[in-house]
This record gives C-alpha cells, sequence and structure tokens, in this order.
C-alpha cells in the first residue's frame, strides 16, 4: 500500500555540459533541495513551507505547484497535496534550482500515487514548471534531474531523451560565484544564427562526448567539451571566467565550462582527487575577487531523484 507521505531528495543539475547546448545535461549527487510531499483530500495543491529561500507559497507561482498541478490535471487526479520545500540550491546559481523542485515533486507525487507515469511522461510536467521559471519549457535540467547521470535531449517533438550512464570515475566539480546571470539576459546576447564551420566543430563535439561516455574514454570527455557557440558569447557575464578555466586545466581538470546559463562554472574530472585539486584551483582564483562564492564537489548521480 502506497504511503500518504514521502520525503526526496532532489538534484541539482549542469546543463549544456559545454558542447551540448539546451540538449545536454548531468546530475549531481552531494547538492540539492529536499521535499516532502504528502496526499491530503483537500482537493488542492498548497506550498506549506519553503526554508532557505524567499520563494512564493502560492501553488501557481511556484515551480513545483505548477509541475504537480500539470500532473493531477493529466492523470484526472482530485487528490490534493501539500509541499514542504527545503531549497539547498539558490536560485539563479546555474545548476538547476528551478528543475530540482518541479522534478523532485512530480517524482514524489508519482510515487504517492503508485507511478500511473513514465519518467518521460514526468519531465514533460516538469517542464511546465521550468516554463513559469524562464519562460520556456526546457528539459535539459529537469530530464537529468528525473533520469540521473546523462541526459541527451535528442527531440522536443516529440519529446525524446535518452539516458547516458556516466563513467564511475567521472566527478564535477563546480563554483557558483554569488552574482546574479539572469537566463533570459544570457539568452539575449546570443546569436540566432550560427557558421556552417562553428557547427560542424561542435557536432564533432557532441558527437565526441557522447562516444567518450560510452565508452569511458575519459581522454576523449575531455578533447569533447569545447563550445565555439555559446561560451564565448556568455563568458565575458562572468567574472575570472578565463582564469578559473586555465587554472582548473593546470590542476587535472579534463575540461570545463559554463553551467546552464551561469554563473557557475562547472569542470569534470576523473577521480576524486583530481577534482579536489580542481576545487582548490577554483578556490585560489575566486578567493583574491571578493566575491562570495559556493563550490560544490561531486559524483555523476546515477539515477536522479531518489527517496530519504
Amino acid at each position: 500500500m502506497a504511503s500518504d507521505s514521502i520525503k526526496v531528495f532532489c538534484p541539482a543539475t549542469v546543463a549544456n555540459v559545454s558542447c551540448g547546448f539546451d540538449v545536454l545535461g548531468l546530475a549531481l549527487d552531494t547538492v540539492g533541495d529536499e521535499m516532502t510531499l504528502t496526499k491530503t483530500n483537500s482537493g488542492e495543491v498548497r506550498i506549506t513551507e519553503i526554508l532557505g529561500q524567499d520563494l512564493p507559497l502560492e501553488a501557481d507561482k511556484n515551480v513545483a505547484g505548477v509541475a504537480v498541478k500539470a500532473l493531477l490535471e493529466k492523470g484526472g487526479f482530485k487528490n490534493g497535496i501539500d509541499i514542504k520545500i527545503d531549497k539547498r540550491i539558490k536560485p539563479g546559481s546555474g545548476i538547476g534550482s528551478s528543475a530540482a523542485s518541479s522534478a523532485g515533486a512530480v517524482w514524489a507525487v508519482n510515487h504517492l500515487l503508485g507511478t500511473p507515469f513514465d519518467t518521460l511522461d514526468l519531465v514533460r510536467f516538469a517542464m511546465e514548471g521550468e516554463k513559469l521559471a524562464s519562460g520556456a519549457a526546457h528539459a535539459d535540467n529537469v530530464a537529468p534531474a528525473l533520469y540521473g547521470g546523462f541526459t541527451l535531449v535528442r527531440s522536443y517533438d516529440p519529446l525524446d531523451i535518452i539516458k547516458i550512464d556516466a563513467p564511475a570515475e567521472l566527478h564535477a566539480t563546480v563554483i557558483h560565484p554569488q552574482i546574479q546571470v539572469k537566463t533570459a539576459d544570457s539568452r539575449n546576447i546570443l546569436k540566432q544564427s550560427i557558421s556552417l564551420k562553428d557547427g560542424i566543430k561542435q557536432w564533432g563535439n557532441l558527437g565526441g562526448l557522447i562516444a567518450g561516455l560510452y565508452t569511458q574514454d575519459y581522454a576523449l570527455i575531455g578533447r569533447s567539451l569545447e563550445d565555439h557557440i555559446v561560451e564565448p558569447l556568455r563568458a565575458i557575464l562572468i567574472p575570472q571566467f578565463q582564469e578559473v578555466k586555465q587554472a582548473v586545466l593546470e590542476a587535472g581538470a579534463l575540461g570545463s565550462g559554463i553551467s546552464g546559463s551561469g554563473p557557475s562554472i562547472f569542470a569534470l574530472s576523473e577521480g576524486t582527487e583530481n577534482a579536489e585539486k580542481v576545487a582548490e584551483a577554483m578556490y585560489q582564483v575566486y578567493s583574491k575577487t571578493g566575491i562570495e562564492f559556493d563550490i560544490h564537489r561531486s559524483p555523476i548521480n546515477p539515477s536522479g531523484v531518489k527517496i530519504l
């Protein structure tokens, strides 16, 4: 018999992953939100408590509420749902704050209702939360949060998502400078067209990265973590970006880039020792800037949202 209440961990995510703009993402394992969802007889979706951040309690203005409502409406369910959120991912961090709330909420409600929907359905519902947050129903954060590992959004129409397991020793290190980079602003500076030459470079790198993940070829993963299209434009919004990138490569990172739309910067490394050295390199660069920052070190989360 299904329980009436569930507590879940909702992972932070890194989207784009350099060459995979708007189609590639990965899930982190050591940083994320915690949510408690309870099935009620109220017939309403209610956000009863939010810890850690100042976010809307109104369900229609909160990504978790919007995503859950989409699920309930699609399934014809009349249940009420109460949602408590321990918000540990800072909004605007570039590591999928809104996606964690959206994905965690629909995964938990689906579990409470006896799992009537598959993971692809849950991505669709969580995308409604992303639409509220950024104006676009994108899946490159919610997909890895729900599937775990790396995910490739092959198509949006129809929605087609491919999960890719990460090599066991692949680790991510992420630095989050405490500055605000609005997704809308970071999209506004992008060009609406690219040269064929740049497109060919990008497709080659994306294919190389996917091949490297499948074959567990860390050197190929590193060679493929290049972005010739988006990063050169967005890097100007992030203080010390080039300095961080150079420092982490010298410290042993496979590659580095912008996490989501920024301001966070991610690096991938082989093994925990290299990931620690990368974290120290990030610290050394940013400790001289006067900007506050957080650093997260994490293996790749293999399964996404999980019960606590």
